[in-house]
């Protein structure tokens, strides 16, 4: 991007014309060049100035036959006037600096949900729903399997089979068809669940209803509910006792119902996450034994105790764990993750060589991303050829190549790819893969989110290079080089746990990407 081509582009986003695609090239010049960082300063600077001076009345421009001073459109033969008539708006830079002292607070983050999953056994929805996730708003529906809700008011509920539900809050719910359990804690008694056949109203209880048909059963398992039919007297019911009924209040005589409880869920879920378990292990070892894998890390009990990690590909490239504390993998197992959260924490590494065509892959569980760059894979320093691997703050993943140094080229000395979001706060603690392939043979990098394709980026001709090389890097960290000797550092660290990671010379295909997170994932 030439510096004329910069400046249209900053005049265009001040003057609200700017299109999305011309936003992002925009804001990826912005985050590699300090110069275009200092022209986007400086016009916004002068921007601010001349809004200021059309509220005070100061007019910076000879203008004789206007009654009025609109704030003129920000195009970049408007900015070298605006540069000549500085001199005339000094006077008013005390209120510019007045006003950029007190900005707007920030908005909070916030999410959308009354509750998360919390444990799933063979389940299958109509959308993607991983444990810890947020419940959506609306119909939701479980094909199959069995799953563990925990509403914000403190209210259990486990769903199992084919259901369809609706929360309407975190004391309100909906069931449209299946089986649900109940388990309700003295802050949530008056819980509320509604059926086609009345609705029950909860007195601290747990209770079971089953939906089909339109008709409702409900099963009390403990303590006492309201039940309220349609257009009848409501009813109490107390532990032991059920009722069947149907939308027109006709009574069924049946059998109870036997509903699944939260502790027979968890001794499946371990089950089945055992199983899970080992289609993983046997998925590490066939990478293990791929000619293409470079580093392959898995964390264990070991590793978090000896602050080493093994590299299963070879005899060679170990990596060294700082700071990182041990935390509970992706299949529940204790001390066989690390969780990079402490300030500092990192894996260091060293990947000797030239490379062509590169993979990175990781099973990582982001708490935040609290930083403007959230590292993944980065190399000391930047230097010609290195690749880095980061996740930017809005949850985009971010991939570049260094190719020429700064102030050697009218280029930028990199081109970013960036995805779409891959992550936001709603995706907090459940863990997922990521995955980007620098692929030069095809001339393309693509960013993948759990086994999926999210973007796709041809390589420009200008910043294809030969070969990839790395060397000293850090996992979840950034290092600076070695030899510098001021203490002050950047901070990198991901905000979260890491389980596995891998780095192959090769380019994977989406079906061998995809084929790792379903033999990977718990």
């Amino acid at each position: 991007m030439t510096p004329q081509e910069r400046d249209q582009l900053i005049d265009a986003l001040l003057d609200g014309d700017l299109s999305e695609a011309d936003f992002l090239r925009l804001e990826a010049e912005l985050h590699v060049d300090p110069a275009a960082r200092r022209a986007y300063y400086a016009r916004q600077k002068l921007h601010l100035m001349l809004h200021a001076a059309s509220r005070s009345g100061v007019t910076p421009f000879a203008t004789p036959k206007a009654t009025s001073l609109r704030r003129p459109s920000f195009t970049a033969t408007r900015a070298f006037a605006l540069a000549a008539s500085l001199a005339a708006l000094l006077s008013i830079s005390a209120l510019f600096w007045q006003s950029s002292r007190s900005p707007e607070p920030a908005a909070e983050t916030t999410a959308s949900g009354f509750g998360v999953v919390s444990s799933q056994v063979d389940a299958v929805w109509d959308r993607p729903l991983a444990e810890g996730a947020l419940v959506p708003a609306g119909r939701v529906h479980l094909t199959s399997g069995a799953a563990q809700l925990e509403l914000f008011s403190g209210v259990n509920i486990v769903i199992e089979g084919e259901s369809e539900f609706e929360l309407l809050s975190a004391m309100e719910m909906t069931v449209h068809q299946g089986k649900v359990r109940a388990r309700v804690p003295e802050p949530a008694i008056g819980f509320r669940l509604r059926t086609p056949a009345g609705e029950v109203v909860d007195l601290g209880t747990e209770f079971g209803v089953s939906v089909s048909e339109g008709a409702a059963e409900v099963q009390v398992l403990d303590g006492k509910v309201e039940w309220h039919p349609p257009h009848s007297p409501k009813q109490f019911l107390t532990e032991g006792q059920s009722i069947w009924q149907t939308a027109n209040n006709a009574p069924l005589p049946t059998s109870p119902t036997t509903y699944l409880g939260i502790e027979e869920l968890g001794k499946r879920r371990i089950e089945s996450l055992n199983a899970r378990l080992q289609s993983a292990l046997g998925e590490q070892q066939k990478l293990n034994r791929d000619p293409r894998v470079l580093i392959h890390y898995t964390m264990d009990a070991q590793a978090s105790e000896n602050r080493r990690l093994n590299n299963h590909a070879g005899e060679t490239l170990d990596g060294a764990i700082v700071a990182a504390a041990a935390t509970t993998d992706r299949f529940g197992r204790p001390d066989s993750a690390l969780d990079f959260s402490p300030t500092g924490s990192r894996v260091r590494l060293q990947v000797p060589d030239d490379h062509g065509s590169l993979t990175f892959l990781a099973w990582v569980k982001i708490n935040s991303l609290d930083r403007r760059f959230n590292s993944l894979f980065l190399t000391d320093g930047h230097d010609l050829g290195e690749p880095h691997w980061q996740i930017m703050e809005d949850g985009r993943l971010f991939f570049s190549v260094k190719r020429f140094d700064i102030g050697t080229s009218s280029h930028p000395d990199k081109h970013i790819f960036l995805s779409p979001p891959v992550w936001t706060p709603e995706q907090s603690g459940q863990w997922i893969m990521l995955a980007t392939v620098y692929d030069l043979e095809r001339g393309e990098v693509a960013h993948y989110l759990n086994g999926q394709p999210v973007s796709r980026e041809t390589i420009p001709a200008e910043y294809r290079v030969e070969t990839v090389r790395i060397g000293a890097a850090s996992l979840c960290n950034w290092s600076e080089p070695a030899y510098r000797k001021d203490p002050e550092f950047v901070v990198r660290n991901l905000n979260g746990s890491l389980d596995e990671f891998a780095l192959l010379s090769a380019a994977l295909t989406d079906s061998e990407i995809a084929q790792l997170y379903e033999n990977g994932k718990p």
